[in-house]
């Protein structure tokens, strides 16, 4: 009788977290569900319903989507945004993992002067939106005659990458064990060896996430590359599902699944690198 009484109220409250995380998922899911079935349901226009199911699906829109073909020129749109995105932001995530990485270590390992100061301006960047310094980045990018190009946007990007990628690898690189990096250097490592052949492979997992989230806020980011570029063949893929929603109507089933298609390249890369996400996640979180 005793132990059915001690397992009795584990059981129920088992049963309630359950029940509660299965409601917060289904939460969770209920917009996503929609998206996909405004993407699969033919027409503009959504039919009032609740639950999110198509009545007639087809990939009418996906096809109108990625079929896009300049009128004047002739040529597919779509896969020329759809690289413009991909350029974009890879070269943001290249150079923000390029140039963060050495500044990060150094913050981690030696002390010089201004370093405190330093690492307070670099956290202070990241209480201020990237659109509240629009107006000087787009003077700046007009004087270097960037301005509608790409190298120009990923210039725009590094300004909020960089910061974010040192505060990120900074935490990672003091999580690893100086003692590792002495002993390599007792064998007869320089310090730049030791950074090479020690630091570097441990930090690989927070390096990896940390080029993934440079990558995602590069990939989902609309204002300053709407502002910025002009031009629709170099458009990023957000600028270009703008066109779907205009001021006297929307196009709703082509704009959820243009945003599924947008997704799709995110969501392969949060797959494919899931093991670094959580090790990365948590490089920083316990010094060694």
């Amino acid at each position: 009788m005793s132990t059915a009484r001690v397992r009795g109220p584990s059981l129920a409250l088992e049963a309630l977290t359950h029940a509660v995380l299965v409601v917060a998922t289904l939460v969770a899911l209920y917009p996503v569900l929609w998206v996909v079935a405004l993407a699969l349901s033919p027409g503009d226009a959504p039919a009032a319903r609740v639950l999110p199911i198509p009545t007639a699906p087809s990939l009418d829109n996906f096809r109108a989507v990625m079929s896009t073909h300049d009128t004047t020129t002739g040529t597919w749109l779509f896969g020329r945004q759809l690289a413009s995105s991909l350029v974009v932001s890879l070269a943001t995530a290249v150079v923000g993992i390029v140039i963060a990485t050495p500044a990060a270590y150094a913050l981690a390992r030696f002390r010089f002067v201004g370093k405190d100061r330093g690492v307070w301006m670099l956290m202070a960047t990241q209480m201020f939106p990237g659109v509240a310094t629009l107006v000087p980045l787009y003077l700046i990018l007009e004087k270097l005659h960037l301005l509608d190009s790409r190298a120009g946007l990923v210039l725009v990007y590094a300004t909020t990458s960089v910061p974010f990628c040192v505060m990120q690898l900074r935490s990672a690189f003091e999580a690893i064990p100086i003692d590792l990096e002495e002993a390599a250097q007792v064998d007869g490592a320089t310090r730049f060896q030791a950074f090479l052949r020690v630091a570097l492979p441990a930090a690989r997992p927070a390096i990896a996430v940390t080029a993934l989230f440079a990558f995602m806020s590069a990939w989902n980011e609309f204002i300053l590359a709407a502002t910025l570029l002009s031009r629709e063949d170099a458009f990023t893929l957000p600028v270009a599902l703008q066109r779907y929603v205009g001021e006297h109507g929307a196009s709703w089933g082509k704009f959820a699944a243009g945003a599924l298609v947008v997704s799709v390249p995110v969501m392969a890369l949060f797959y494919l690198a899931q093991r670094n996400i959580v090790s990365g996640l948590t490089a920083g979180g316990v010094k060694g």
